[in-house]
């Protein structure tokens, strides 16, 4: 017998509807701290920071986390946090003074790697492309943006002054997820925000077609995978706002692209997961792309400061207010 026209036509609709089985799986929550450093060294080792001096680390996948207050710095805020394996980890805390320390031992001793109480310092970013070598990022100075630099695995910290690198009047950088620095080709790419929101390559500043003019509007975060290049940002202040608030480019130099379809508000972190795949996150919300950048779907409401996939293995978590570190689940 001939299947009918209706049972064709309801074969199609259930096979043709595309599948959006993402979820955020909560792992923690309720310590009284909003995070924005997230460092995952591989599926199991899971470091996260924010303030009230609070460290959390996990070694079984986020099936449990232990909280470190870390002696002393109870009123720092720890805006970022690179770990490298269970036991050895280096934070950021951003200001009044600025501080840079380091554990070897799971977190339960600290040590100040790294001071600095120049009046206008403040802290944005951190990246290490390997277990010796890393950069962080602070506020400009004097319209120059402050950059130190480490080769023994942020034992030790020297300021920076090889690339210069000058910014417009109310032209800055965020300390929204620490992802607004990242290393490329031997050195660093920097994104601004503010007035003007900038692509920072060593002599080299592109201006970004990203929503500026404001001290909320500007980048906030930009990923790297194989050539391809992906920045979000916004307004912060107006955070379902989806004007100019992502860019992407395709395999090659850096020319960006607005998507055709935008994250669905202010993102304050992206994150490569595969060559095409993205995550994106705000306090708007979560958004996963496909197709490197070009098209996001929402897939949650809640709000998020920074999502981070394993250096080692496939497993993406996130992190945000109130102490909650989750996991993408697909």
């Amino acid at each position: 017998m001939k299947p009918s026209f209706f049972f064709l036509l309801l074969s199609f609709l259930v096979f043709s509807v595309p599948s959006y089985s993402q979820k955020i799986e909560v792992l923690t929550s309720g310590t009284k701290t909003p995070i924005r450093g997230l460092s995952v060294v591989n599926e199991n080792i899971i470091w996260a920071s924010g303030s009230g001096g609070k460290v959390a680390r996990s070694t079984n996948g986020g099936k449990s986390f232990e909280w470190i207050t870390v002696k002393g710095f109870e009123k720092n805020d720890f805006r970022d946090i690179e770990a490298f394996d269970s036991n050895t980890a280096v934070i950021m805390a951003v200001a009044d003074p600025a501080y840079i320390l380091k554990t070897t031992n799971g977190g339960k001793d600290w040590k100040v790697v790294y001071s600095n109480s120049t009046k206008g310092m403040f802290l944005d970013a951190m990246n290490f492309y390997d277990s010796k070598h890393g950069m962080v990022i602070g506020d400009p100075i004097n319209d120059t943006v402050f950059q130190a630099v480490t080769s023994d695995g942020g034992d030790t910290w020297q300021v920076y002054t090889k690339y210069p690198v000058k910014v417009d009047a109310g032209e800055a950088f965020f300390a929204s997820s620490g992802t607004n620095l990242k290393y490329f080709m031997g050195s660093y790419v920097l994104v601004s925000g503010g007035t003007k929101a900038s692509f920072i390559f060593p002599e080299t500043k592109l201006k970004l077609d990203i929503l500026q003019g404001k001290e909320s509007t500007g980048c906030n975060s930009v990923a790297y995978w194989k050539g391809r290049w992906v920045i979000v940002g916004g307004d912060f202040a107006n955070d379902k706002d989806t004007t100019l608030n992502c860019l992407y480019s395709l395999p090659g130099p850096p020319r960006f692209k607005r998507p055709a379809t935008p994250p669905h508000g202010y993102r304050s972190c992206v994150a490569f997961i595969s060559k095409k795949k993205l995550i994106t996150c705000g306090t708007s919300g979560i958004d996963i792309s496909t197709d490197s950048g070009n098209n996001w779907k929402l897939i949650s409401s809640d709000s998020y400061h920074v999502c981070q996939k394993a250096k080692k293995g496939n497993a993406v978590f996130l992190a945000g207010g109130n102490g909650r570190i989750s996991k993408l689940i697909e």
